[in-house]
């Protein structure tokens, strides 16, 4: 029952943040972070990260991601499919290669130096999907490659991390759990993208043409839910982020006649409850411990986190024949960085890699590059001609 009185809070808080920042002209996700900060650790200290706030945000990026991949345009997706991957790995390189190396220059041994880039490598597209479908932008060729281009980084991080577990091993440093193999851990994830094409040529029509013939209230929404669930529990077991099988869920209930339907019944759900609360939990994460004592190498992180994928994405976009303004909206939406990120600095700090201090600061340059990734999207979305091209129909 005290859990109720805290999503009361959350949802009443979150609303009025989000009003106050559509009345600034910001994008209302900025105003549901900042109500995740002042209520959190960091300030008032009136909620804390517990394993129901935690629960309820699991869900709430689930269903973000979903409603994402339902909006999506399947064909945008493959067509913008090799800038994506372009775009992913320069967007890789450069935090990897320049935060690293600034780590190692302010003092880190150069093991600590890559486990910092590789930290700030993975991308959370979640922030973003939120900001291009209030901008009316996911399903633009830019909006294509940034969603493209989240799911070629997550495997890429997903790699990076297993190689860094491989050297820590190497070195003697035991890290939490058992991983598998960085061969199996690509298997599977083969094996996922290749059951995710038969979900959405087969098996999602069929379920959810079985589901409309069923003699149960609001069973069409509750089977594009098990399928949404599914993918998401799918792919956090072969090591892949939830929203990213979430994501693919979408895509696979859109290319049915449904899409509609689940959109005026999913996103109301998500937006009610669940979705404010994920975006108040990435403020939950904030503290400021140890603020005075690395507020230099925040600073320069928080910078370079910021630009590496800006610079990075951006070049990757450019090379891919993107103009300088879509590129600069491609980097911008790949800047936010979210879950992988946290479970990498999470490895680091139980191996012995980052003391308290260290891993402190380094989930505090992750939110704020989080919050000041939907403005600069914001800013970069309003300097693009009215008229695109590659709308979806």
């Amino acid at each position: 029952m005290a859990f109720l009185g805290t999503l009361c809070l959350i949802l009443v808080l979150t609303t009025l943040a989000g009003n106050l920042a559509n009345r600034l002209g910001v994008p209302a996700v900025i105003g549901e972070l900042l109500v995740g900060i002042i209520v959190g650790p960091a300030l008032l200290n009136w909620v804390q990260l517990n394993s129901l706030v935690s629960l309820f945000a699991d869900i709430g990026v689930v269903i973000l991601m979903f409603l994402g991949g339902l909006e999506s345009n399947l064909q945008l997706l493959m067509k913008y499919l090799r800038p994506a991957i372009v775009v992913a790995t320069s967007g890789v390189i450069f935090p990897v290669t320049l935060m690293g190396l600034t780590s190692w220059w302010w003092g880190f041994t150069p093991l600590e130096s890559l486990f910092i880039g590789v930290i700030f490598s993975a991308t959370s597209v979640s922030i973003s999907v939120a900001v291009l479908k209030e901008y009316h932008a996911l399903t633009t060729r830019e909006g294509a490659t940034i969603l493209g281009a989240a799911v070629a980084d997550d495997i890429i991080s997903v790699v990076l991390l297993s190689l860094m577990i491989s050297l820590l091993a190497s070195q003697g440093i035991e890290t939490a759990g058992s991983q598998p193999a960085l061969a199996l851990v690509l298997v599977e994830q083969v094996a996922f993208f290749g059951g995710t094409y038969i979900l959405v040529k087969w098996v999602a029509p069929y379920l959810m043409h079985l589901s409309e013939r069923l003699v149960m209230a609001s069973s069409v929404t509750i089977m594009s839910m098990v399928i949404c669930l599914g993918m998401a529990w799918i792919a956090n077991l072969v090591g892949l982020s939830g929203a990213i099988g979430a994501f693919f869920a979408g895509i696979a209930v859109a290319h049915t006649p449904y899409r509609a339907v689940l959109a005026d019944h999913v996103e109301p759900l998500g937006n009610a409850i669940f979705i404010p609360v994920f975006f108040v939990s990435v403020g939950l994460n904030m503290t400021l411990n140890h603020l005075a004592d690395n507020l230099g190498i925040i600073a320069i992180l928080t910078v370079l986190a910021c630009v590496t994928k800006l610079i990075g994405c951006g070049l990757g976009a450019r090379l891919s024949g993107f103009t300088t303004g879509s590129s600069t909206v491609i980097g911008t939406g790949m800047i936010a960085r979210g879950e992988m990120g946290l479970i990498t600095a999470q490895i680091g700090h139980q191996a012995g890699l980052l003391g308290g201090s260290d891993y402190s600061a380094m989930i505090l340059v992750i939110i704020l590059a989080t919050v000041i990734a939907p403005l600069l999207l914001k800013q970069a979305l309003k300097h693009m001609p009215a008229g695109r091209p590659e709308q979806a129909v």
